[in-house]
């Protein structure tokens, strides 16, 4: 069932490529040029829309093929070094402008929710959604006490829906896996169980309002970033309200300047939130594609960031903290043996990767991007050569960094579009020095002991005591620890007089029988008489031996 299920799916998504054109594509590459022809036989090449443009046809053929691909547009969109301008400018809709889905089925999944009428849960509520995403749609709403918020609501059937493709995904990553020679090294059923479990959370909106008022503690004091308000009694799995916010997109560069915003400090800014919620708050939005942020221009010379959509947030083990946090800094200093040593330490290489050879290879990609601003460093170049490197050297992917990776990729296809001449080194460089010092340094010392210092005090009355039943402890487990001493010796010995009397029993018995075999001779020569005598001899020694070992018994 699973496998008719998976090959319909194909059948789905090879038919809306043909529909939308996007196998021109595949055509106008050198390899399938020559089968360019067979293409204008097929029915779909005289059916398709003629009037939209490339970038219309990707984007609806991505709206259509569901949420997984809506995620890819998205990511795409923010990496304008990457793809034409019409492209990205066309899938930066993917971003909040995927076609919704009607007010009837919202009023009804919001009515079976509540189990009430709309208009008993909200004093007003919009039915025309204020934005559209891949996975659930926001309405505006008014509470009964006046405030004005924002409802957001999963599409329905996207659980079945997700779930078909990432069957399709385990499929592609299962015959990678099998049949690919980077498969091993790209490990993407890693990577695809990852996906899965980010989507699994993506679709619970009460894990997303916890996300949101968990980041909105992290950023309660700060004036960098202002996350809203969880309105946590109106929240349900598949039904979120919280705080209605105002701001202007972050992809509205023309009102933003029109507002005289600057926007050097909203760049810079950008860098301290991203470093501050993975190294500090270990707690980061992982879902920072320009739909979901926006900024706060009342005073324009220092405006403030908003986020929006905390389905995706990202967290890491204190090991890869401190290793991330190391390899950007060591790149940061251009000190690419560093950066080598890590790798191999933290086994993100081969146990037996040379150090040399790995560091001169990381040299040749990093250092023509250093002095550069963020408009002169083409990014697609650089991860292109990184991916060769990582080949070379087999390095494994992480699947608990993909995340990451993503989230860099979003924020700088957003600073890039933002503030081109961002010095991103100069800029991050400080703030890791920072969090390094307080991690490993003198003022991490100096932390600890202020942290420690209430549970010392509290411990300090206590203290006497404590040492005082540490002693008698301690004198208890010498004295235990003569006893078992005095009893092994004793054991030891008795033993060494067993193994004594085992012998004298073994050697007696076998001189007794021998003994008796002899004298069970019936002929009398002058052999036999020597033998006889050899008998009793030897059965007078087994005696003996046998009355010693009885001896020693008793």
């Amino acid at each position: 069932m699973k496998i008719i299920r998976q090959l319909i799916r194909l059948l789905t998504i090879y038919r809306v490529i043909v529909h939308y054109g996007l196998d021109e594509l595949l055509l106008s590459t050198k390899i399938f040029r020559p089968l360019r022809v067979f293409a204008y036989l097929a029915p779909g090449y005289w059916l398709r829309p003629k009037h939209l443009t490339r970038g219309m046809r990707i984007r609806f053929a991505l709206e259509e093929l569901g949420p997984l691909f809506v995620k890819f547009g998205q990511i795409l969109s923010t990496r304008r070094d990457l793809l034409p301008d019409d492209i990205a400018l066309e899938l930066s809709q993917l971003q909040d402008h995927v076609k919704p889905f009607c007010c009837e089925e919202v009023r009804k999944i919001i009515e079976q929710a509540y189990g009430r009428p709309v208009q008993e849960v909200f004093a007003q509520f919009d039915e025309k959604p204020l934005a559209a995403a891949s996975i659930a749609q926001v309405h505006v709403a008014r509470l009964h006490n006046g405030r004005e918020v924002v409802v957001k609501v999963l599409r329905p059937g996207i659980q079945a829906t997700i779930r078909k493709d990432i069957e399709l995904l385990y499929l592609f990553a299962k015959l990678a896996n099998r049949y690919w020679a980077e498969g091993r090294r790209l490990r993407p059923l890693e990577v695809v169980a990852e996906f899965e479990k980010t989507l699994d959370d993506e679709l619970d909106l009460m894990r997303e309002a916890a996300n949101a008022t968990q980041l909105r503690r992290n950023f309660k004091n700060s004036d960098l970033l202002y996350i809203p308000e969880v309105e946590w009694d109106y929240s349900l799995s598949n039904v979120m309200v919280m705080e209605r916010i105002n701001g202007i997109s972050i992809s509205d560069i023309a009102t933003l300047k029109n507002k005289g915003v600057n926007f050097k400090y909203l760049a810079e800014t950008g860098v301290e939130i991203f470093f501050t919620q993975v190294f500090q708050d270990n707690f980061f939005h992982a879902d920072m594609h320009p739909g979901n942020i926006f900024v706060d221009a009342t005073n324009p010379n220092r405006p403030f960031y908003i986020a929006v959509d905390f389905g995706i947030m990202g967290t890491l083990s204190q090991e890869d903290q401190h290793y991330l946090a190391a390899n950007f800094l060591a790149f940061f200093r251009r000190d690419y043996r560093r950066v080598a040593e890590l790798h191999v330490h933290s086994e993100w290489v081969p146990a037996g990767t040379r150090v040399e050879e790995f560091e001169g290879a990381i040299r040749s990609v990093c250092e023509p991007i250093f002095d550069k601003p963020l408009k002169e460093i083409s990014f697609g170049v650089v991860l292109l050569r990184l991916f060769q490197t990582a080949r070379r050297f087999h390095m494994e992917v992480q699947p608990q960094l993909v995340l990451l990776q993503k989230t860099l990729l979003n924020i700088e296809g957003v600073g890039r579009d933002l503030y081109p001449d961002l010095d991103l080194w100069k800029t991050a460089k400080p703030f890791l020095e920072r969090w390094m010092d307080e991690r490993i340094g003198i003022r991490a010392f100096i932390k600890g002991i202020r942290t420690n210092l209430p549970l010392w005090a509290e411990k300090l009355p206590e203290l006497p005591m404590l040492v005082h039943e540490n002693l008698v402890k301690r004198q208890a487990d010498s004295e235990q620890l003569k006893r078992l001493n005095h009893e092994l010796s004793d054991l030891r010995e008795e033993m060494q007089q067993q193994h004594k009397r085992t012998m004298l029993v073994l050697i007696g018995s076998a001189l007794i029988m021998s003994s008796s075999i002899i004298m069970s001779l019936k002929t009398w020569s002058f052999l036999n008489i020597n033998m006889l005598l050899l008998g009793v001899v030897l059965g007078g020694i087994g005696s003996l031996m046998l009355l010693l070992a009885w001896g020693k018994d008793r």
